[in-house]
């Protein structure tokens, strides 16, 4: 394989997660050894992502990976093995919240998985996908919802279909999160702010609608005014690191790309820093 500078540094960085991981079921003890390891595999995924090529085969290509597998076993075992980058995602996340900024912010974005022409024939992801409205207009598909603090660091990610309850996952994913956290008015609920609010601990900051007459403070207007800080996670998942795609063609595969897109997010801090810093 061609010694892709890129790739050895993820494979550098990966290895420090793979430890402390999981991997006897994904280890083959019976027949053919994996032709590419674990490591290689799932550093091979990250630079697909990272690098912003649009699909695996070209991946194959541009490393020359013929002579070690044949393209469907590559991409089979790149969707087999994404429930280890998926622990790593946890690992870096559970890192992530002992660093975590006191200011914090919570939305979600739509994923679509076809364009709406296709909906009527579009039969991969139909037990799990959906129809709902953006910002945008109607879509059908998934939503990811994050938790990001103020240096854009992920504490909490969960993917849902796309009519799943914002709220409900809200809470869900931040009843373990103290601080500041801030919402837009997607999340207004009287009874869910109130359960939320911890005294001394957590401050649920949701942004009002324009005809509410409750008026906010001028302490609660800046923080509003700070919740955009989450968009560039949203902004790269989708422009740069390839999050949003119909070329999948089984659940497994529009679930691993989620996860190692997800992953590449998390990892491109982390490329900034020496490794000695990480460990």
């Amino acid at each position: 394989m061609n010694e892709n500078k890129v790739v050895v540094q993820l494979k550098a960085l990966v290895s420090l997660f793979l430890p402390y991981c999981n991997l006897k079921e994904y280890i083959k003890t019976t027949g053919r050894k994996l032709a590419l390891p674990i490591i290689e595999i799932l550093s091979l995924s990250l630079f697909w992502h990272l690098q912003g090529i649009v699909t695996k085969k070209s991946v194959y290509d541009l490393l020359y990976l013929k002579s070690f597998c044949s393209y469907n076993r590559f991409v089979a075992n790149i969707n087999r093995l994404a429930p280890i980058a998926l622990q790593i995602v946890v690992l870096i996340i559970s890192r992530n919240r002992k660093f975590a900024h006191l200011i914090k912010f919570t939305d979600a974005t739509d994923i679509p998985v076809c364009l709406l022409k296709n909906v009527d024939h579009h039969k991969t992801m139909k037990g799990l996908a959906s129809m709902s409205k953006s910002s945008k207009g109607w879509y059908y598909g998934m939503k990811l919802h994050l938790t990001a603090d103020f240096k854009g660091k992920i504490l909490a990610i969960r993917i849902t279909s796309a009519d799943g309850s914002d709220r409900q996952t809200a809470k869900d994913m931040n009843k373990n999160l103290w601080g500041v956290i801030i919402l837009d008015s997607g999340y207004v609920s009287t009874d869910l702010q109130n359960e939320m609010n911890v005294e001394g601990k957590r401050w649920w900051v949701v942004k009002p609608y324009k005809t509410m007459k409750k008026l906010a403070t001028m302490l609660e207007n800046l923080l509003y005014d700070t919740r955009m800080m989450i968009e560039p996670n949203f902004r790269n998942l989708k422009l740069f690191l390839g999050l949003v795609s119909s070329m999948p063609r089984s659940v497994g595969g529009y679930l691993a790309n989620y996860v190692y897109a997800i992953l590449a997010l998390a990892f491109k801090p982390l490329l900034e820093q020496p490794l000695s810093a990480l460990n």
